[in-house]
């Protein structure tokens, strides 16, 4: 599935970005996760403040980006926006395999990546939040996607990796009956 708005990048976001890129001194990628990716790369038309991310290749660029662009950051107090590291989230195996750059060719040596659809679903599973449910929501219905696409997905890369998978069980099939409402599912 490919995001219709993927090369707009607002105001404030687009100088943020520009000038963190200018801070770096070799390339980073970082692999966004949260709010960021659903609303700025898939679209959802809702406001955030933040780039929550899981990874940065290379990992000592970690420090680099929470100095510069952290929530006490220079950068944070003068754009109110911030990067935010969440080094424990769960994400599908091979989540890597299905990134999309984000703003390909924007940047000199930032490299922002988004998950696909159902990576981006299930790395909300844990925290499992209205807001969460929301974006799950918006995401199931903007880009049609398939519960069985997600259910798979979840069975065969995520589950057998998790510590209380019947927490996280009763969680799929909630999001499955809210937010992939219309779709048949079959058991």
């Amino acid at each position: 599935m490919s995001p219709s708005n993927k090369s707009i990048l607002p105001s404030p976001w687009d100088r943020f970005l520009a000038e963190l890129d200018g801070l770096l001194r070799e390339q980073v990628h970082v692999h966004c996760i949260g709010g960021f990716v659903v609303s700025l790369f898939y679209g959802r038309p809702l406001p955030t403040g933040d780039v929550d991310y899981f990874a940065v290749i290379p990992y000592a660029s970690v420090d680099d980006l929470q100095a510069w662009a952290g929530p006490d950051s220079t950068l944070a107090k003068k754009y109110k926006l911030h990067f935010h590291h969440f080094p424990a989230i769960s994400l599908p195996e091979d989540y890597e395999t299905r990134l999309s750059e984000m703003y390909p060719g924007r940047f000199k040596n930032l490299h922002l990546y988004a998950p696909g659809p159902y990576d981006l679903i299930l790395s909300k599973l844990e925290r499992n939040s209205q807001k969460d449910r929301d974006d799950v929501a918006f995401l199931a219905e903007s880009l049609h996607l398939s519960p069985e696409v997600l259910r798979e997905c979840y069975q065969k890369e995520l589950r057998p990796y998790l510590a209380n998978e019947g927490r996280h069980d009763l969680t799929l099939e909630l999001w499955l009956d809210v937010c992939f409402e219309g779709h048949q599912l079959k058991p």
